[in-house]
């Protein structure tokens, strides 16, 4: 992250979005990105959210992956840890950094967001996203996308909260091995 000039160890937006939370929300926590000793406590942030969606990869591959991130978040993407004022991680999202044709520029999209089913109606969901829409803005990105099941209902009151905007589309997947 050093010496990229997109982040230091917060981004001023997600500083100052998340002050201005704390402010006025229900619980304290804070938001960073996630760094090499964040892993050992995402790690198991990482797999409920896998064992949610009934996937199963290895922890060797999400930390690859989370590695991945923290070594090149300007081509990469970038990964929010938030933890509870004690310091227990307590939620996660990720943004991976892409382009979008029709919209002729760089987007976000946010492929994972998982707050623990304890602190879930306490504003933790909200705080990620504005901390995933502040890094976009800071990438020069247009937007940020995001997909979700079409069962998780909860998920979908939380997105619509923050003003998002749905947008309906055929998924398809083609496996490459």
């Amino acid at each position: 992250m050093a010496g990229s000039g997109l982040y230091t160890d917060t981004p001023r937006g997600v500083q100052a979005i998340t002050a201005a939370l704390a402010r006025s929300d229900h619980c304290t926590m804070h938001i960073s990105i996630v760094s090499e000793g964040d892993l050992a406590a995402l790690l198991p942030l990482m797999r409920a959210y896998c064992d949610f969606y009934r996937a199963d990869p290895s922890d060797d591959a999400l930390l690859a992956m989370s590695r991945a991130l923290i070594a090149d978040p300007h081509r990469e993407g970038v990964q929010f840890i938030a933890r509870a004022g004690e310091g227990a991680a307590i939620a996660f999202a990720t943004v991976f950094w892409s382009w979008e044709t029709t919209g002729g520029g760089r987007i976000g999209v946010m492929n994972d967001l998982y707050v623990s089913p304890a602190w879930r109606g306490r504003n933790v969901g909200e705080r990620l996203i504005a901390a995933c829409r502040s890094a976009c803005h800071e990438h020069g990105a247009l937007g940020l996308s995001w997909q979700t099941a079409p069962d998780n209902h909860r998920a979908q009151a939380l997105y619509e909260r923050v003003g998002a905007r749905s947008a309906r589309w055929v998924d398809y997947w083609l496996d490459a091995r």
